[in-house]
C-alpha cells in the first residue's frame, strides 16, 4: 500500500495530473506495424440477371396461325426452333396419309424410326395402325391422314414435357383446323390429354365419343388404344377392335367412303 501511495507521489510531482488508460501500457515493448488504412471492399458482384427466352408459345401460335394451307404450315414448322426437342432430332415429323379422306388419326409423338424417316407411324406400331385401319376401310394411301400432338422425337422415347407440347400445340390446333376431317380419332393417353384436356386414363376414355370444335363445327372425336401399348398388351386388341367397329359405324352414318381393302 506504501508503495503505492509513493509511486502517486511521484507522479504528481513528476506533473501527471490525470490518467490516460484503465490498464498500463509497457513502453519498451516493440511497437507492433501500423497497418495501413484498407479501402472498403466493393460489394460482391451480382449474378446477371437471367436472359429470358422468347415466348416459344406466343410466336408457335403467331406462325401457325399465318399458314393458309397445309404446306405453309410444314414449312412454319419445319421454321420453327422454339421446342427443345427439335435440337436432339433427325427429323421434323409432320404427317402422312391422305387429308381429303377427311378421318385424321393423332398420336404421341415419333419414334426411332418416325425420327429417321421423317414420317409418323413407320415402324412396328405403324404396321399394326395400318392394319387396324384396314379393318375398317382406311388406308393413309387412300382415304386416311394421320399426324402426333409433338413434331420431334423425345430422347430415349420419354413423354414430352409440358413445355414440349405447349410449344408443339398451336401447330396441332391449326393442323387440325387446315385437315378439316370429319371424325378425329386419337391413339393413345397422351393424345387425348392434350387434344382434348382430359387427363383421365385411355382405358376410362376409349371407346366412348367426344366432340372437338373445328371452326363452327363439333367434329366427333375417339380415343383408342395406341398401336404401341397393344403390342404390349396383345390381349387388349380386341377392346381396339370394338373401338374401330364404331368409327366404320360412324363413317358409314357420315357417308364418308371406305377403301375396297376393308376386311369384314
Amino acid at each position: 500500500m506504501n508503495d503505492t501511495l509513493s509511486t502517486l507521489n511521484w507522479l504528481v510531482e513528476a506533473g501527471a495530473d490525470e490518467a490516460v488508460a484503465e490498464e498500463p501500457v509497457n513502453r519498451l515493448a516493440a511497437k507492433a506495424a501500423v497497418q495501413p488504412l484498407q479501402a472498403p471492399r466493393p460489394a460482391p458482384a451480382r449474378a446477371p440477371a437471367p436472359i429470358i427466352e422468347d415466348d416459344a408459345v406466343g410466336g408457335a401460335m403467331a406462325s401457325a396461325a399465318a399458314a393458309t394451307n397445309l404446306a405453309e404450315l410444314q414449312a412454319a414448322l419445319e421454321a420453327f426452333d422454339g421446342c427443345a426437342l427439335k435440337r436432339t432430332a433427325t427429323n421434323t415429323v409432320f404427317a402422312d396419309g391422305v387429308v381429303s379422306g377427311r378421318i385424321l388419326l393423332i398420336g404421341e409423338a415419333p419414334g426411332r424410326d418416325e425420327d429417321r424417316v421423317g414420317k409418323p407411324f413407320v415402324g412396328k406400331a405403324g404396321q399394326l395402325l395400318d392394319k387396324m385401319l384396314a379393318s375398317i376401310g382406311l388406308d393413309r394411301k387412300t382415304n386416311a391422314y394421320i399426324t402426333n400432338v409433338i413434331n420431334w422425337r423425345p430422347p430415349d422415347n420419354r413423354d414430352p414435357t409440358p413445355e414440349e407440347a405447349a410449344a408443339c400445340l398451336p401447330f396441332l390446333r391449326r393442323h387440325i383446323e387446315l385437315a378439316d376431317p370429319e371424325v378425329i380419332i386419337l391413339l393413345g393417353a397422351v393424345a387425348a390429354r392434350h387434344v382434348v384436356g382430359i387427363s383421365d386414363g385411355i382405358m376410362k376414355l376409349r371407346g366412348r365419343w367426344l366432340e372437338y370444335r373445328v371452326g363452327e363445327r363439333m367434329v366427333p372425336l375417339m380415343p383408342t388404344l395406341h398401336p404401341a401399348y397393344l403390342l404390349r398388351q396383345p390381349a387388349h386388341k380386341e377392346l381396339a377392335w370394338r373401338d374401330l367397329q364404331a368409327v366404320r359405324e360412324k363413317m358409314k352414318a357420315l357417308g364418308l367412303p371406305q377403301s375396297a381393302t376393308q376386311s369384314n
